[in-house]
């Protein structure tokens, strides 16, 4: 059994990446993109109109998701900045 040091050099993660939560928010964001580029492609393989809105209102939420996860990163929206110590 490899340890998690050798697990983490092997895979490219950074030390300490379980509790960085960047490392979270990025993982999270990619597996979150790929699902959008899965609804996506399926649009086009299904006939009913009313499955292809559902997937690409699906894609459309996600999207969100993911611009949430960006905006936490670059601490760019007012919500998540941290409030100064008074």
């Amino acid at each position: 059994m490899q340890s998690r040091s050798r697990q983490r050099a092997q895979t490219g993660e950074p030390a300490g990446g379980a509790h960085d939560p960047l490392h979270h928010t990025r993982k999270m964001s990619a597996q979150l993109s790929e699902m959008i580029d899965h609804l996506r492609r399926d649009i086009d393989q299904v006939d009913e109109p009313q499955c292809k809105a559902m997937f690409e209102t699906a894609a459309e939420v996600l999207g969100g998701l993911v611009t949430a996860f960006r905006h936490y990163e670059q601490k760019g929206e007012r919500a998540w900045k941290q409030a100064p110590n008074s």
